[in-house]
C-alpha cells in the first residue's frame, strides 16, 4: 500500500511538472508576434493587407487616357488587345479603336427585365469594351467577313476606328500615334519586337486580316508580310486568324494560327516557311498530342528550344520540340479556366493569364502550379479581360485588356518575394 501511495504521489507531481511547461512554452508562444505568410505572402512578414495586387504596386493613371489628345476629348481607348515593352520607356499598345467617353450612368430600375433587377451595380463594370468595339465574329469560328455585319454599333457614333497602335513612354505620355495605319488593320491581335533583333523591328499580327506585318521601330514603313491579305490558309503563305509569335534567339519565328487555324507555322530569320504542325481536336475536352482548338498563345524556352502551345479550347498547354514532336502536356483546370496567352523570361518559369478567373499564373516548365495572384474588377489595379502582358528590363509589368478596354502598369513591390514577381525578359538584342 505504501509502494502505490508513493508511485501515485510522483505521477500526480510529474503531471504538474510537464502541465506547467507546457503552460509555458505556449504562453512563451503565443506572446511573440509570429512571422507568418512567409511561404505565400508576395512580401514576407508583412502586417495586414491582403495581396489584392499579388507582388506589385498598380501605377494609377498610367498611361494617359487618348482622350488628350487634341480633338479627342469625347473618345477613349477600346478594346485592349496587346502591349509590349521595348523599354520602360518605349511601350507600344494596340487598341480596337476607340469608344465615346461615357461617366458611369446612375443605378437604374429595370423593371421590364424582372422585378428588383437595377443596373449598374456596385463595383460591376457598366460597358464590356470588345462587345462594344469593333469588329464582331472575335471568337473561335467567326469569320472576318462577317464582322462589322455582327458587330451592333455605327462608326462615328458607337466607336471611332483610329489610334489603334500608340507608343508611350514611362511616364504615361502618348508620343506616337501610327494613325496612317489605322486603315489597314482589321482587327489588330498582337504586337511585339523580337527581342533578338538589333533593328527592333515591330511585329504586328492583323487576325482578321490573315497576316502578319514587319515595322520598321518608327513605324513608317512595312518591310514585310507574311501571310496573303485576306485569304485564309494553312500553309507557307497563308494563315487563318493568327494570334500570336515567338522568336528562338537566331529569330526563328513561330506563329500560332490561330483563332480558325489549328496549327503552329515554323519560319526562319528572314521569313522563308519551314514547316508546321497541328490538327483540328474535338472542344473541349481533346486528349490526343497535337490536335488543338483555337491556338491562342505561344511561348518559346530559349535554352532547350522548346515550343508551348496554349490550346486554349482544350484547356492545355502542349509543349512540342522545336520540329512539332509531341513531348508533353498539362491542363489548366475546368470550366471557367480560358488561358489567353503565355510567357518565358529570365528565370525560365511560364506565366499565363486566365481570363476566367482572372489570375496570373506561374508554373514551372513541367507544369507544376507555383503561384497566383490577381482579382476581378475594372478598379485600378483589377483584371478583366487581360489579353496582353508585357515585362521590361526593370521588372515593370504590362497589361493589356479586352474587356476593360485599357492597359495598365504595375511596378514591384518593396520587398516583394522575387520569385512572385514576373521574370523580366530573358535577352534584348538593344540592352
Amino acid at each position: 500500500m505504501k509502494t502505490r501511495t508513493v508511485a501515485i504521489a510522483v505521477t500526480a507531481v510529474a503531471a504538474v511538472i510537464v502541465t506547467t511547461i507546457w503552460q509555458g512554452r505556449y504562453a512563451a508562444v503565443h506572446a511573440q508576434p509570429q512571422k507568418s505568410g512567409g511561404d505565400f505572402a508576395a512580401v514576407p512578414g508583412g502586417i495586414g493587407g491582403q495581396d489584392i495586387f499579388g507582388p506589385y504596386d498598380v501605377v494609377k493613371g498610367w498611361p494617359k487616357d487618348v482622350s488628350t489628345l487634341p480633338g479627342n476629348e469625347k473618345w477613349t481607348w477600346g478594346a485592349g488587345q496587346a502591349v509590349f515593352a521595348e523599354s520602360p520607356d518605349r511601350i507600344y499598345v494596340l487598341m480596337r479603336g476607340e469608344l465615346p467617353v461615357i461617366k458611369r450612368p446612375e443605378t437604374q430600375l429595370l423593371s421590364a427585365l424582372g422585378p428588383s433587377i437595377q443596373f449598374p451595380v456596385g463595383r460591376l463594370p457598366y460597358r464590356d469594351a470588345t462587345v462594344s468595339s469593333p469588329p464582331g465574329a472575335g471568337g473561335t469560328g467567326g469569320e472576318p467577313a462577317d464582322g462589322m455585319k455582327l458587330w451592333k454599333g455605327t462608326l462615328g457614333v458607337d466607336a471611332k476606328w483610329e489610334n489603334c497602335v500608340t507608343v508611350i513612354d514611362g511616364k504615361g505620355n502618348i508620343i506616337e500615334a501610327w494613325t496612317q495605319w489605322d486603315s489597314i488593320l482589321k482587327r489588330p491581335h498582337f504586337v511585339a519586337v523580337n527581342p533578338y533583333d538589333p533593328e527592333k523591328h515591330v511585329w504586328i499580327v492583323d487576325d482578321h486580316s490573315h497576316v502578319v506585318y514587319k515595322f520598321t521601330n518608327d513605324g513608317k514603313k512595312i518591310v514585310q508580310t507574311l501571310g496573303t491579305r485576306d485569304v485564309k490558309g494553312a500553309d507557307g503563305t497563308h494563315f487563318n486568324r493568327p494570334t500570336f509569335l515567338a522568336w528562338l534567339p537566331d529569330s526563328t519565328l513561330f506563329v500560332a494560327d490561330g483563332y480558325n487555324g489549328t496549327r503552329v507555322a515554323k519560319f526562319d530569320r528572314d521569313g522563308k516557311f519551314l514547316l508546321d504542325w497541328g490538327q483540328r481536336g474535338t472542344v473541349p475536352n481533346e486528349k490526343r498530342p497535337g490536335y488543338m482548338n483555337n491556338v491562342h498563345g505561344i511561348t518559346v524556352d530559349p535554352e532547350t528550344r522548346r515550343v508551348f502551345v496554349n490550346d486554349r479550347g482544350n484547356h492545355r498547354a502542349q509543349v512540342f520540340d522545336e520540329f512539332g514532336k509531341y513531348l508533353y502536356e498539362w491542363n489548366f483546370g475546368p470550366d471557367p479556366s480560358d488561358i489567353h496567352l503565355l510567357y518565358i523570361g529570365a528565370d525560365r518559369n511560364i506565366w499565363a493569364h486566365d481570363r476566367g478567373t482572372s489570375k496570373m499564373l506561374k508554373y514551372d516548365l513541367q507544369g507544376h502550379l507555383l503561384y497566383s495572384w490577381g482579382t476581378w474588377g475594372d478598379f485600378p489595379g483589377g483584371f478583366w479581360g487581360v489579353h496582353g502582358m508585357s515585362v521590361d528590363q526593370e521588372g515593370n509589368l504590362y497589361v493589356a485588356e479586352v474587356d476593360n478596354g485599357r492597359v495598365q502598369k504595375f511596378t514591384p513591390r518593396k520587398g516583394a518575394n522575387p520569385a512572385y514577381i514576373m521574370s523580366r525578359p530573358f535577352y534584348s538584342a538593344w540592352k
